[in-house]
């Protein structure tokens, strides 16, 4: 069996090559790092010449504004055209918890449009919605942060370990199509400005939060259900102070 991951270069795109190799599979890594960009279609016939199947771990460059929902659209579109030509029997994508909820953002209603297209193409799939990353806080921070202040939601947020993530994709590349739409998340729910407070606290960063209903999460207005998976959902067991432990930011010197 060949598999080809998309955005092998990334967070969870390299942790899922590195899994699979280990494990004596044939992998590649695409990205634009390799020769092959998604949203022109550069390289892409190459890369899944022979592919079985394709692990789909990309993600938009940038967040905000329209760009996101460009870049989905367009990426998709290619991916799924390539993957028919080629002979693909299996399309693994990795997504969001809560995307059909959140119309409102350009970043959230790509994905939606993502899901749609890989449902609509012929091709077997299964798609993960995971919960946001801890890897994402920091994201989260910059993007939040004005004069030394954050202004979040109150929504509750139940973060997952971008590895466990990972090891789930990995699996489900070998196994045989779901043709359905699995959710993954932490084991803790928590209010976002809660968890991103504790987040500056504990890696020593001189920043307030400022809980505030109204404020927009990637342009959409959050509520408790938002971004919060259902009851059928795998809890992985990686929690939010094992995580910081073992990641980068750690004793950082802000």
């Amino acid at each position: 069996m060949k598999i080809v991951v998309i955005g092998g270069r990334g967070l969870v795109g390299r942790n899922i090559v590195r899994r699979l190799r280990e494990q004596g599979h044939e992998v590649s890594a695409a990205s634009r790092s390799t020769g092959v960009d998604i949203v022109t279609g550069v390289g892409l016939a190459d890369a899944l010449a022979g592919a079985d199947t394709v692990v789909d771990a990309s993600n938009s460059p940038e967040l905000e504004g329209l760009a996101p929902f460009e870049f989905f659209s367009k990426a998709i579109d290619n991916l799924l055209q390539a993957e028919a030509d080629a002979g693909v029997k299996h399309h693994v994508a990795v997504s969001v918890v809560g995307t059909e909820r959140m119309a409102d953002s350009p970043y959230f209603r790509g994905k939606a449009l993502q899901a749609a297209r890989i449902r609509a193409s012929g091709i077997p799939f299964t798609i993960v919605h995971a919960t946001q990353f801890y890897e994402f806080l920091l994201q989260i921070v910059e993007l939040s942060v004005y004069e030394q202040t954050l202004r979040l939601s109150p929504a509750y947020i139940q973060p997952v370990a971008s590895a466990d993530v990972a090891v789930a994709m990995a699996e489900l590349a070998l196994r045989p199509p779901r043709n359905a739409v699995l959710e993954m998340a932490g084991p803790d729910r928590e209010r976002l400005s809660e968890l991103i407070q504790r987040f500056l606290v504990e890696i020593e960063a001189p920043y307030d939060v400022i809980t505030d209903p109204l404020t927009p999460y990637f342009g959409a207005t959050l509520d408790d259900e938002s971004l919060v998976p259902g009851r059928d959902a795998r809890l992985c067991s990686t929690g939010f102070g094992a995580w910081l432990k073992q990641s980068e930011y750690w004793g950082a010197n802000w």
